[in-house]
Formats: structure tokens, C-alpha cells, sequence
């Protein structure tokens, strides 16, 4: 997903370098779903957003989803139910942990990007 993001952050940094007519890359007159193409045209990108936003979301709850998992195990093993070993328990714990880092560093990416737009020059 990180890479996705960064993906992202250079097209926007390359964007900022186009001719002034087009360094936002968004015309917010005609609203937030629209971008302007090279031929100074307007496409709707609003599937993408929809999508963009769906993929968060999924990441979202499969951190959410590794969190309880580490939770449950966590508990079953403290109260002697289940199968599961000190070492696989811990294991779970740790994929929560780094899940859940990940979606903070993505997140902080997220603002970072947002406010190197909002320092744009239009």
C-alpha cells in the first residue's frame, strides 16, 4: 500500500510542475469530481475517488480484523481455552501490531500529500 502512496505523491509533485494553467490539477469551479486533462477538457474521476476510497476503507478493516483476532487469541490463551501456543499468540499480536503501524504511516503519508496540495500555487 506504501507504494501505492508514493505513487500517488510523485504524480501530484509532477502535476505541480506542469504550466500554471494546470499545476492544481483539479478545476474546483465545475467541483471536486472533475480534473482537467491536458487538452484543457474535464474528466470525471469520481470512480476513482469511490475507489480510492474503498481501498481504505478494505485496509481499514483488515487491520481492525487483525486487532480482534490478536485480541481473541490473547484472551483464549490467558483463560486456558483453545489450542494456540504462547509463541503462535505472540505471533498474532506482533502482524496486529505491524498492521496497525502500517495504517498509521500510510495515514501520515495521506495528511502529508493533502498538505503539499493545499500549498499549491494555483
Amino acid at each position: 500500500m506504501s507504494s501505492s502512496i508514493d505513487s500517488v505523491l510523485s504524480q501530484i509533485r509532477a502535476s505541480s510542475q506542469m504550466n500554471p494553467g494546470l499545476r492544481a490539477g483539479f478545476d474546483v469551479s465545475a467541483g471536486a469530481a472533475n480534473k482537467l486533462n491536458p487538452e484543457g477538457g474535464v474528466t470525471d474521476v469520481s470512480g476513482k475517488s469511490e475507489a480510492f476510497s474503498n481501498l481504505l476503507q478494505r485496509g481499514v478493516e483488515a487491520v481492525n480484523h487483525e486487532q480482534m483476532s490478536a485480541a481473541d487469541m490473547a484472551s483464549n490463551f490467558e483463560l486456558g481455552k483453545g489450542d494456540k501456543t504462547l509463541a503462535e499468540v505472540m505471533v498474532q499480536m506482533q502482524k496486529a501490531d505491524v498492521s496497525f503501524k502500517a495504517m498509521t504511516e500510510v495515514r501520515n503519508k495521506l495528511v502529508d500529500a493533502y498538505r503539499e496540495v493545499m500549498q499549491m500555487s494555483v
